[in-house]
């Protein structure tokens, strides 16, 4: 299959490899641009462990902070890698989403042993700080990068799209699906998602571009990377 990658560049190597490796082949076209926020170094002082929903996060965080003692609460095998490559000794994955990261903070961590550190982005979700506060604990959070949106596809994926060339695209988000369905429409390729399948990493997802009327649209069993990876099939020889 010939399949669209809407992830940000850095994101989107693994599930190309991926991919590829299984013989079907990948377009990389981001919808959004991660920008890391310049800043002063951070101060963890009394911080028990640091809570990362992104591999982002964890490459922003890097960058402001050489402190890799600490335990570092991953939400996944990426944001893991991510952390482990940046040089953190103790990284522990919650091998889910956020709430599978709450759940593991909550069993595993103790309020009272000082504050979790959130390395968020601009439009991180705010769940994980709700749940955990809910259960006393102390959370710090620093906006440590931007994902923004593009303003239009990249060429190559325009002419993808307009010359049927597409089997199908990804969406990794309920942010990234809403950015794709809007540039769909702005570039009047909507038509052209007809003949397309959507593969989704969660029903949230899937909602965002049930107005682009996909020939099919297939959620991931569980919303991580290797829940996409698995709606795709080995091709063939």
């Amino acid at each position: 299959m010939r399949l669209l990658i809407t992830r940000p560049k850095n994101a989107a190597v693994a599930i190309t490899a991926a991919l590829s490796a299984r013989g079907h082949i990948p377009l990389i076209a981001p919808v959004m641009e991660i920008k890391t926020r310049d800043g002063k170094p951070l101060i963890l002082e009394g911080v028990q462990a640091i809570l990362a929903t992104s591999a982002n996060g964890v490459r922003a965080l890097s960058q402001r902070s050489n402190n890799h003692n600490l335990p570092l609460y991953a939400v996944g095998p990426q944001t893991e890698e991510a952390a482990r490559k940046s040089g953190f000794h103790f990284v522990h994955s919650a091998n889910g989403d956020a709430e599978a990261l709450a759940e593991k903070v909550i069993s595993e961590l103790d309020p009272a042993n000082g504050a979790v550190f959130h390395a968020s982005g601009a439009e991180t979700s705010g769940y994980l700080g709700e749940a955990l506060r809910a259960q006393n604990f102390l959370v710090k959070k620093e906006i440590l990068y931007d994902a923004l949106p593009v303003t239009k596809l990249s060429d190559a994926a325009e002419n993808a799209l307009g010359e049927n060339i597409l089997d199908g695209v990804l969406l990794f988000s309920p942010r990234t699906a809403k950015i794709f369905s809007k540039l769909i429409l702005t570039a009047f390729l909507k038509e052209k998602c007809a003949r397309l399948q959507a593969f989704c990493i969660s029903a949230a997802t899937a909602d965002e571009v049930i107005s682009l009327e996909f020939t099919n649209v297939a959620v991931a069993s569980n919303p991580d990377h290797q829940g996409m990876l698995a709606l795709f099939p080995k091709e063939n020889g």
